[in-house]
């Protein structure tokens, strides 16, 4: 059995004062990540008042938080309830285009030795350092927003997902499942928080950043937008290149086997409630919070204006999709400019709806006062990881205390000159730099959006036009200097893998790539840290699904029906990747280091 090792120490302390006596400005809240969120001591540590992260202002170290330790806490048990260690959605035995899902065999958990090898005995020694769950890719999608390119599958299947409408409802399912969580799958630790590591929303439309904030935190949502009395969009425009669900039409969708589902759209777009996280949670930006499309610099006051608009273009001939579609790929037109052209060449095609202003694209300044907003605190921090030290710099990345032992950063590797590629500029990368030989003594795990593979954009920062960009090998070369550095921990790419990354004088580290909750397999992860006492450290990550149940009910268009289906619907996605699940290697694991 684990032994754990509480990571709370010194609750009561006011965070102001904390900070101020350590001198530690590089860090934001985060000390009270183990209290219950409606407890005194939380809401006294969970002040950002004075948090500072801006790159103008003096950094200094941050040493574990001390105080008076707590006394041990009696053994706990390890919860693999609801993970993928338990079952996985698989298909039912049965042929055909359309599958239905039940509950498939588990993965199992697969211990690498790439870094450091496993000792026999570590589990009866492990103490746990902290433990935590990361979400990435939930892509909550205004389905009926003007801009969309669903147009885009006259050239390929893939590129739009007839799943699409219930995003949210499948979000919601995610933080129940998270909520119903016991403890940790290993050490049965108490979870900590939750990261979302970008691409919180799809159209960086203000409508989906006010539909995550309210997932996360708490609320009613209705995953509507235009017109508030019914749908209005792709399907329900009666083209048979998408899904009708409630149409009798024999759609090219419905040739794979997909249901007719009578009343669904009504369904998909009706308000639902989600409970909000029971954890205090953070934020990370990705491509897709930060451009219009994920793809589209901000500045072209012609695609601003169509966003809120009252036309939609829904179908395209296959040659103007193919060409779109390989600029976007090539980063052939990184203002947009290509797609204003062609709005404007099909005019005529243009289909008319509701205008809504709440379509309208969000700037940073947007999306980091929204976080910030006392009506989405939740269970905390304020600002979940931003503070108004952001706000004032302009920046969208922070460190925070994740544990005594460890910190984590949180930095931002979109590129505002657009396309959905990353990087980083040369004033992040040595402020990542310093904040890593300022908590030196700390463990430290950096979260992102894009992976190491992902950094290729190197185009100029229009804001910031002095400011080199860096891709992915130079931040890599700058974590292997640093013996602290445990993982990097992201998202992007939709699948799951873990690399590790191996350097001279134990400057080694796990990158740990997670897949998206939009595309099948649909999943987040929980990692947890612990202390072998044998000179080396563990990193256990373990996937979880949904609550939603595996098996679907066509006749069910409930809350937590729509959620299954979401799932289902998913894998049947024509076009669908079907390797994002990753290799075992890359799902439940162990991996090893030696400790710094």
């Amino acid at each position: 059995m684990s032994r754990i090792r509480s990571v709370a120490t010194s609750a009561a302390m006011n965070r102001r004062t904390l900070l101020a006596a350590t001198g530690a400005v590089t860090l934001s809240a985060g000390i009270g990540y183990a209290l219950p969120p409606d407890s005194e001591a939380h809401a006294a540590t969970t002040d950002t008042g004075e948090s500072a992260v801006a790159v103008s202002l003096p950094h200094s170290r941050l040493p574990s938080s001390g105080g008076t330790p707590m006394a041990p806490a009696a053994p706990l048990a390890p919860y693999e309830r609801g993970t993928t260690l338990e079952s996985v959605a698989a298909p039912r035995s049965g042929s055909g285009d359309y599958r239905r899902l039940g509950d498939g065999p588990a993965w199992k958990r697969v211990v690498r030795g790439d870094l450091a090898a496993a000792k026999s005995g570590r589990a009866d020694r492990r103490t746990a350092l902290a433990a935590f769950v990361q979400f990435t890719d939930l892509h909550l999608i205004d389905v009926q927003h003007p801009l969309r390119l669903e147009y885009l599958r006259t050239a390929a299947a893939g590129t739009w997902r007839p799943h699409e409408s219930l995003t949210v409802a499948g979000a919601v399912s995610l933080v129940e499942r998270v909520n119903a969580l016991r403890g940790a799958p290993v050490t049965g630790s108490p979870l900590h928080f939750v990261m979302t590591t970008g691409d919180n929303t799809d159209n960086n439309s203000k409508t989906e950043l006010d539909w995550f904030l309210k997932v996360m935190s708490g609320g009613r949502i209705r995953p509507n937008s235009g017109d508030p009395r019914h749908y209005e969009g792709v399907q329900n425009s009666g083209l048979k290149l998408y899904w009708q669900p409630d149409a009798a039409l024999r759609d090219a969708d419905k040739q794979r086997g997909f249901p007719h589902l009578h009343g669904f759209l009504a369904a998909a777009i009706r308000e639902l409630r989600s409970p909000g996280l029971g954890l205090p949670w953070y934020s990370t930006v990705g491509n897709h919070d930060a451009l219009p499309l994920g793809c589209y610099r901000h500045g072209d006051s012609f695609l601003a204006e169509f966003a809120v608009g009252g036309k939609k273009l829904m179908t395209l001939p296959a040659p103007a999709s193919v060409a779109l579609r390989a600029a976007i790929k090539n980063d052939k037109d990184p203002k947009g400019t290509q797609l204003r052209d062609l709005l404007k060449t099909h005019a005529r095609q243009l289909r008319s709806v509701t205008p809504d202003e709440s379509r309208a694209p969000f700037t940073p300044a947007q999306y980091l006062k929204a976080h910030l907003d006392p009506a989405h605190t939740g269970p905390g921090p304020i600002g979940h990881g931003y503070s108004q030290a952001n706000l004032a710099a302009g920046t969208q990345y922070y460190a925070f205390r994740i544990s005594d032992d460890i910190i984590g950063i949180s930095i931002d590797t979109t590129d505002p000159g657009g396309h959905y590629m990353g990087s980083i500029g040369t004033t992040q990368l040595r402020w990542l730099d310093k904040t890593l030989s300022d908590n030196e003594d700390s463990y430290a795990i950096v979260f992102s959006h894009h992976t190491s593979k992902s950094m290729t954009n190197r185009r100029t920062d229009p804001a910031h036009p002095s400011d080199k960009r860096h891709g992915g090998e130079d931040v890599v070369a700058t974590l292997a200097k640093h013996r602290n550095v445990l993982a990097w921990v992201n998202g992007h790419t939709h699948k799951n893998e873990i690399i590790a990354h191996s350097a001279p004088n134990h400057g080694s580290f796990w990158e740990i790539n997670t897949a998206s909750h939009v595309d099948f397999p649909h999943l987040a992860r929980i990692i947890e840290v612990v202390d072998n006492k044998d000179g080396t450290l563990s990193l256990f990550t373990t996937l979880i699904e949904s609550a939603a149940p595996h098996r679907t009910d066509f006749s069910d268009l409930s809350q937590t029906g729509l959620a299954a289906l979401y799932r289902e619907l998913a894998f049947n996605a024509p076009g669908r990747n079907t390797e994002l699940a990753g290799a075992s290697r890359d799902r439940n694991t162990e991996l090893v280091l030696k400790k710094a």
